[in-house]
């Protein structure tokens, strides 16, 4: 079954320190299904590189090396969030008190029907308080 996939997953599997068993099921699943993320799932994940390139947890040639790693997953992008933005992401950020990138990988499962993937534990509760099933 497809699942929304968001960054504190997908760090999991680049950081062993991060890894749970769970995570490592979901990389798993991707043998013969997808993950789908919003856009900004490639921003964020590409940050996090970044940040752990310049403080010395990876070096670059890692960093190129996990990128195209990550690039090989079968992952796809929906192209809709970041229209909802102004009509639905924002308003509903600002009611769970959740970060609006938060809220875009929550209304993307919400939307598609799909379990979310995170290991974080705010959006986790959310997310389940508004009937999205969670894993990881």
């Amino acid at each position: 079954m497809p699942f929304v996939l968001d960054c504190s997953i997908t760090m999991s599997w680049i950081f062993p320190d991060e890894s749970t068993g769970s995570s490592e099921t979901l990389l798993e699943t991707l043998r013969d299904d997808f993950a789908l993320v919003p856009t900004l799932w490639f921003f964020e994940v590409g940050n996090v590189l970044k940040s752990a390139t310049d403080r010395g947890r990876i070096d670059a040639e890692d960093c190129s090396r996990l990128s195209e790693t990550l690039r090989a997953l079968p992952i796809e992008t929906d192209g809709e969030g970041y229209r909802l933005v102004w009509d639905s992401l924002l308003s509903i950020a600002l009611r769970l008190d959740l970060t609006v990138h938060d809220v875009a990988y929550l209304e993307l499962a919400f939307r598609h029907g799909i379990p979310l993937a995170t290991l974080d534990r705010d959006l986790r509760t959310k997310a389940r308080t508004l009937g999205v099933e969670v894993i990881g």
